[in-house]
């Protein structure tokens, strides 16, 4: 007998066998491949996708030897040589490409000594024990998808490069899931991979939401802004039975967005039957809150937070990954709250582990919050992939947002095809109704003039554009003896930023003194409500999103709440906020309200125009996928793809604070081999600051900052030793000069 997998037991009697490891991988992927009409290809893939292993090279290996043998590529040579018919070839070529990448991930079509082209050449079928045929018996025919595939020819290749990740997604889980079973029975263990299905629970799931509604309702009295959030409720909640596809929501910040579209999610599944969904977040900043509000609703038990500031996926200890570490594999909870930067980096990976979660992607209903956020440099490739879940993987995608990005497929411009349909009631008249503020245009302003401002304010609140401006402009605020003064930014680690936050809304309850200096952290879903806001001059969509921060419930005269554009004197503008500014000011004098639809609309229309195709595609993800019709071949170079597509530039490092006993008792758990590392990442990833990659060797060069537990695991966390350069009031200072001092008191 042939085996796939051994054990320590040398008389191999509990070792798997390499056709029971075919054959239920091969099932597993069929299955997983069945809503997307993928199952022939999935059966294929996973009946040879170790057809190498037949190698009897590699049956020496599992006895012991130390030979490398490459066993990923054979099958994948196999399928190429085997399936001629015109119609299967494409599909040949896509179960290729994730055979041979089951292990090292998806390799570029041709290129390089790693490609695929280069390693089928250079595959010997004829070394594989021919045991292969009797126990396998593979079929070469009909591997095609079921049905047609939706879309435009010009956008071939990248559907045909995306239904190959899906391909790999149903193989790689399922390859997977099957070794860790095989395993975990050697071990006399079980995963815990049990959810309940969200079709079984959304009656209670529905019912549970309209209760905490109604108490939201009746607690928030009979105004104006409560009356307009329950007619936006109902109106988006009696769309729910249209048909699955494309959506937009656009309300005004404080119309009630987030479970609106919570709502509409759970209705919408429980009308077509769809199996989860997908609540993307653009900033961890925010996802804690959302993901909170999910939680308390529903249960750890059914929505699952998926994010970290800490790389999960080092992680390899198979033994002790806990039930939600098993959920962020491969994403089976009915509710996912997630980054758009895990969700799209994903969608674009090459890589097994980020990739097997993508199938349970299908027939979801998928929330993109804040949908303006979306990275303009990989916009484009963004809303390819937004048009295939929703022509071709039975999603609904919502793109959620008070000021909506004009999207929608134009002249010039190749964005997502219509229908695209409108949940909200009248967005203009939204807008005009829920109007409360007036913007002021104050020129340039330096920090002095700015301190001056605030003085005659006790609750007012300063958003710049950098964390460099944010300390100086704090530091300036206390030394002319203000009272109330706060920093937040993302120089504080998460646990105390919630901190700072509740302190400034109960302030801001009690009316006592309160001037918030802040990054533009405070400006995407974080609620609260001044009476005043100071605005570092920036793009149309980031000042809205800082007006709705200003007289947010409507308790105060429009007219005099005032949101204040100003330039800032004594630093650089950003460069991409610099673009975003003139973009501005091109229809800045055209629209008498600039917080209106059209306004919000013809501002993007400027920034895309003045990026133009090239600029939202800035890596040339799509002429990287490419498939020429003329001789039906391929070319995708997905390795290169997954490389290049990152959604956030800034290369960052986390380094970990220890602010309290929770954090220093998890460092100290850095050295109990016998907590893995996911546990430990989850525990710690709201005690870390990002850094600049060189601020940070130098704090480790002078010793501030070490990596804890190198040897057992690597260099994941890299811990700040030297307390003094941390308080909870300025966070992490890693320049030069002097700092606050920790025992100075803070009103």
């Amino acid at each position: 007998m042939l085996h796939a997998h051994s054990s320590s037991n040398p008389d191999k009697s509990d070792w798997q066998s390499l056709q029971d490891h075919s054959l239920a991988v091969a099932s597993l992927a069929m299955r997983f491949g069945s809503v997307m009409g993928l199952s022939p290809a999935g059966w294929l893939a996973g009946l040879l996708h170790d057809i190498g292993k037949y190698d009897p090279a590699f049956q020496k290996r599992l006895e012991g030897s130390k030979e490398q043998v490459e066993h990923s590529i054979a099958g994948a040579t196999l399928v190429l040589l085997k399936v001629l018919a015109p119609r299967d070839r494409v599909i040949a070529e896509l179960i290729a490409h994730a055979i041979a990448g089951h292990h090292a991930g998806l390799p570029d079509r041709s290129g390089d000594p790693s490609s695929l082209d280069e390693r089928v050449v250079n595959c010997d079928l004829a070394k594989l024990d021919p045991q292969w045929l009797e126990d396998l018996r593979p079929e070469f025919a009909d591997i095609g998808q079921s049905g047609p595939m939706k879309g435009a020819k010009a956008h071939l290749g990248f559907r045909l490069a995306f239904l190959g990740r899906m391909i790999f997604s149903c193989l790689v889980d399922a390859d997977y899931k099957d070794t860790e079973a095989y395993y975990n029975k050697i071990e006399g263990k079980v995963a815990d991979r049990a959810w309940k299905s969200l079709t079984d629970l959304l009656p209670a799931l529905t019912a549970v939401l309209d209760r905490d509604l109604a108490a939201k309702a009746a607690e928030g009295g009979d105004g104006p802004v409560n009356r307009l959030r329950q007619r936006v409720l109902d109106h988006v909640r009696r769309q729910a039975g249209e048909a699955s596809g494309l959506f937009t929501l656009t309300v005004p910040t404080g119309g009630g967005k987030t479970l609106t579209s919570l709502a509409f999610a759970l209705d919408h599944a429980r009308a077509h039957g769809k199996t989860r969904i997908i609540y993307a977040i653009p900033f961890t900043s925010v996802i804690d809150q959302t993901a909170g509000i999910f939680k308390d609703l529903f249960g750890e038990e059914v929505a699952l937070e998926h994010h970290s500031a800490i790389d999960d996926e080092k992680i390899r200890n198979r033994s002790s990954r806990d039930k939600l570490k098993l959920a962020m594999e491969d994403w089976a909870a009915p509710i996912v709250v997630t980054t758009t930067v895990q969700l799209f980096e994903s969608l674009f990976s090459a890589r097994p582990s980020r990739c097997r979660k993508l199938h349970n992607i299908a027939n979801s209903v998928i929330i993109l919050d804040e949908a303006q956020t979306l990275p303009r440099s990989l916009l484009i490739p963004i809303l390819r992939a937004i048009e295939e879940l929703a022509a071709n993987y039975c999603c609904t995608v919502v793109l959620c947002t008070a000021t909506q990005p004009a999207v929608a497929a134009r002249e010039n411009f190749p964005g997502l095809p219509g229908p695209i349909r409108e949940l909200a009631p009248d967005p203009a008249g939204l807008a005009t109704e829920l109007k409360r503020t007036r913007l002021d245009f104050a020129g340039t302003m330096d920090n002095g003039a700015l301190v001056d401002s605030l003085r005659p304010l006790e609750q007012a609140l300063v958003i710049v554009n950098s964390r460099a401006h944010a300390l100086d402009l704090y530091k300036a605020a206390r030394e002319a003896d203000l009272q109330g003064v706060i920093h937040l930014t993302t120089r504080q680690y998460a646990a105390d930023r919630k901190r700072i936050l509740d302190d400034v809304r109960a302030r801001l309850k009690d009316g006592r003194p309160c001037r918030l200096v802040a990054t533009s952290l405070v400006e995407a879903g974080v609620d609260v409500d001044f009476p005043r806001v100071f605005r570092a001059e920036a793009g149309l969509d980031q000042i809205s999103q800082a007006a709705g921060r200003c007289n947010r419930e409507g308790r105060r005269d429009a007219e005099t709440s005032f949101v204040t554009v100003f330039k800032p004197e004594g630093y650089t503008t950003p460069r991409e906020i610099a673009g975003l500014i003139g973009d501005f000011e091109r229809i800045r004098g055209k629209h008498s309200d600039l917080f209106q639809p059209a306004a919000i609309e013809e501002y993007f229309s400027e920034v895309f125009w003045r990026l133009g195709t090239q600029g939202l595609d800035a890596q040339k993800i799509l002429p990287k996928l490419q498939f020429d019709l003329a001789t039906g071949r391929s070319d995708f170079a997905y390795r290169t793809v997954g490389e290049a597509f990152r959604m956030i530039e800034s290369g960052l490092l986390p380094v970990i604070v220890q602010g309290d006993d929770t954090a220093r008792k998890a460092v100290e758990d850095l050295f109990n081999s016998d907590i893995p590392s996911g546990v430990l990442a989850r525990r710690l990833q709201t005690y870390v600051v990002q850094v600049p990659p060189k601020a940070r060797a130098e704090l480790m060069a002078a010793g501030h900052v070490v990596l804890k537990a190198e040897k057992e695991r690597g260099d994941q966390f890299a811990v700040l030793v030297n307390g003094d350069l941390y308080h909870s009031e300025t966070g992490l200072i890693w320049e030069d000069g002097p700092s606050l001092s920790a025992d100075q008191t803070f009103i």
